[in-house]
């Protein structure tokens, strides 16, 4: 704790705010000296997660405390860190600094049309793919070259061991959870997929104690992982599901984190043909385009293009007839009435034949509350016909 006082110093002596030798004892004293200039200034402490870490939180988040109530005068004081679970027990009644804020930001990474403006050139094909693999951190997107094709983007960052982005990926994401929450077994057994509680037990041959949803919590609170569940069977405990939510560490629980010796002994390139390029396009990046295409009727909502609209998700279905169920990838309720949307990551057009193969096996479906069917699809349609609600690539990126 010291060093980091110390540190401040230094720097308050470098902007040459501070103008003598001194060697403060306390953040307490640095920001009582800091209140007696004529100056305003805006000081940051970044990481705070890191700060409160070095010492006994509680205390840390005491002597912050303190610094507000002496009133902070001349100074407006941010607090900010990448590590939300930290930052959000800042927020909480019991803790020192509750209710000590005049304005709490939550800064979440970029949706799909935000992160796409690192590669504007790129065709929404490869909009879908770059942003499905590397999500929409600012960090990471600028670390892409746009020139190169995908491939060449993923062998040079996730798949180079010594680069910032397979950095980020492999340890920072994962530090500050690991020593509390089995969170690197957890995210491996999740990968592309999603799971319920009970498939997450016995893949990790958790027993019945509660651990394991303490640590899933946990997970849930650092935003690692969502807990999803139909629109439509909202209450049904049966049918909720865990997903990862950063893309890259998606990506990289889904490909390197069970092969790291295999990238290693082969190389990126090696390992990229084997291990990544036989499913990247038919099976990773379709399950991603689906939340993407959530997202797009999200922000239509936000908008106010869809009134009316009271959420956005997958809809279970139940089909006695043909003994079978399961969901559909897009809905969007109004009142208590679905939109259903089929989302197509194709190289070509969807076919007319596939959208009436569609269409006639939802209307096998006896009891669905459906009022409108739509498809999605990458690279178009070769005929849209009427009755129907179409979408493609170039709508998803429309400004």
């Amino acid at each position: 704790m010291q060093e980091n006082i110390d540190a401040f110093t230094r720097v308050l002596n470098e902007l040459q705010i501070l103008t003598f030798s001194s060697s403060f004892r306390s953040f307490s004293d640095v920001f009582a000296y800091l209140n007696t200039l004529p100056r305003s200034f805006v000081v940051v402490i970044d990481e705070y997660p890191y700060l409160s870490s070095l010492s006994d939180a509680e205390a840390v988040d005491s002597v912050f405390q303190t610094v507000i109530d002496q009133k902070l005068g001349n100074i407006h004081l941010v607090l900010s860190g990448s590590q939300v679970s930290v930052m959000k027990d800042l927020l909480k009644k019991g803790n020192a600094l509750y209710g000590r804020f005049q304005l709490i930001l939550h800064l979440r990474e970029l949706d799909y049309r935000d992160a796409s403006l690192f590669y504007p050139s790129k065709s929404p094909y490869e909009k879908i793919a770059f942003y499905s693999v590397f999500g929409g951190s600012p960090f990471i997107l600028q670390e892409l070259r746009e020139e190169e094709s995908l491939e060449q983007n993923i062998i040079r960052t996730v798949l180079d061991e010594s680069s910032p982005v397979s950095l980020y990926a492999s340890n920072i994401l994962l530090t500050d959870y690991t020593n509390a929450v089995n969170a690197e077994r957890i995210l491996a057994v999740l990968g592309n997929g999603k799971k319920k509680y009970t498939e997450l037990e016995r893949a990790l041959n958790a027993n019945s104690t509660g651990s394991l949803a303490k640590q899933l919590k946990s997970l849930q609170a650092a935003e690692l992982i969502s807990q999803l569940f139909p629109i439509n069977r909202p209450d049904d405990s049966k049918k909720k599901f865990y997903e990862i939510n950063d893309n890259l560490l998606r990506f990289w629980f889904t490909y390197i984190y069970r092969s790291r010796s295999a990238l290693q002994m082969i190389g990126p390139k090696a390992f990229f043909e084997q291990q990544v390029a036989p499913t990247l396009l038919t099976e990773y990046v379709p399950h991603r385009f689906e939340e993407l295409c959530r997202s797009f009727f999200s922000r239509l909502a936000k908008s106010g293009q869809l009134p009316g609209i009271s959420n956005i998700g997958t809809y279970y279905y139940d089909d006695p007839v043909h003994h079978r169920n399961g969901e559909f990838d897009v809905a969007l309720e109004f009142g208590r009435q679905y939109q259903i949307y089929e989302a197509k990551y194709y190289k070509k057009p969807m076919s007319a034949s596939e959208i009436h193969k569609e269409a006639q096996q939802i209307r096998d479906i006896e009891s669905l509350n459906i009022v409108r069917l739509g498809f999605i699809a990458v690279n178009g349609f070769e005929k849209q016909e009427d009755g129907y609600s179409y979408y493609s690539g170039e709508d998803l990126y429309q400004k």
